[in-house]
């Protein structure tokens, strides 16, 4: 029997996986939801999500892409990982994510090619094309500028091409010195870490979306605010600690997670952490 069934759940709740299902909405993540869509819906052009590792950036690109269900008129695609090793390689995966097949040949004609498709896509038949970028801060120079070229494809109303890039923290500086594509973000956000209360919401929202009955608790007010202090508030860390947690809890046969659980699994990985830099 799966540890979470012991506990009274039906499913896994902290698991590190981005499922839309299990994304907790804090302040920030909602802000920043709300504004993509409204900058998609609006065709604005460029958006930017910033945050550092562990903020939810993945799940928060997932979820957006759920608010969007069979919506007629909106065309989404998503890169997981930009690395790409030439600007040619990087355009014809654009293609291949357009559902273009021809055997393009060169930059040029990549260009050409995403340029009709966007005009036909966005003009003759009315849809909004949305490219997702995650871990944006893999991206080159050759792959900004080719963005900032595609996104000059535009009519007098609306941009044709809607590119939203989640990136970690030192995209920033990067993009701060190209100026002729920092002036084309129409919308910037970062992602804040969560407050002690925010966690253990995050907290109790995963439990009672994995099942758990309501008014019950597997975590004590201590435990949690030992949880935020060791996370700092990252929504990664909190959702690897808590699993660790009820791990802990099944092994040892306790009923709830208080601040002693916490305390060894902490000087746990301080100590494996130690380990290994030595």
């Amino acid at each position: 029997m799966s540890y979470y069934a012991v506990l009274g759940l039906t499913k896994e709740p902290f698991s590190s996986s981005p499922d839309p299902a299990f994304f907790f909405r804090s302040s920030s993540h909602m802000q920043a939801l709300t504004r993509l869509e409204i900058a998609i819906r609006l065709r604005r052009g460029l958006s930017l999500i910033l945050g550092d590792v562990g903020t939810g950036k993945t799940t928060l690109a997932r979820t957006l892409l759920s608010n969007f269900p069979q919506e007629d008129g909106f065309a989404f695609h998503m890169i997981l990982d930009p690395s790409f090793e030439s600007e040619y390689q990087f355009l014809l995966q654009l293609c291949r994510l357009f559902g273009l097949r021809e055997p393009y040949k060169s930059t040029l004609d990549c260009r050409e090619a995403i340029e009709h498709h966007l005009f036909h896509s966005g003009v003759a038949e009315g849809r909004t094309t949305v490219l997702l970028v995650d871990e944006g801060q893999k991206l080159s120079a050759d792959m900004l500028e080719n963005l900032r070229v595609l996104l000059n494809y535009e009519t007098n109303e609306f941009k044709l091409l809607q590119v939203v890039i989640f990136g970690q923290m030192e995209l920033v500086g990067r993009l701060a010195r190209l100026k002729n594509f920092i002036d084309r973000v129409a919308l910037k956000y970062i992602i804040n870490p969560l407050s002690e209360e925010e966690t253990a919401q995050m907290v109790r929202f995963r439990l009672a979306s994995a099942g758990l009955d309501e008014g019950r608790t597997l975590f004590t007010p201590e435990a949690i605010r030992a949880i935020h202090r060791f996370t700092q508030g990252y929504p990664r860390q909190i959702a690897l600690l808590c699993h660790n947690a009820l791990e802990a809890l099944v092994m040892h046969e306790r009923a709830v997670v208080d601040e002693t659980v916490i305390g060894d699994l902490i000087r746990d990985e301080s100590r494996w952490l130690h380990e290994a830099a030595a």
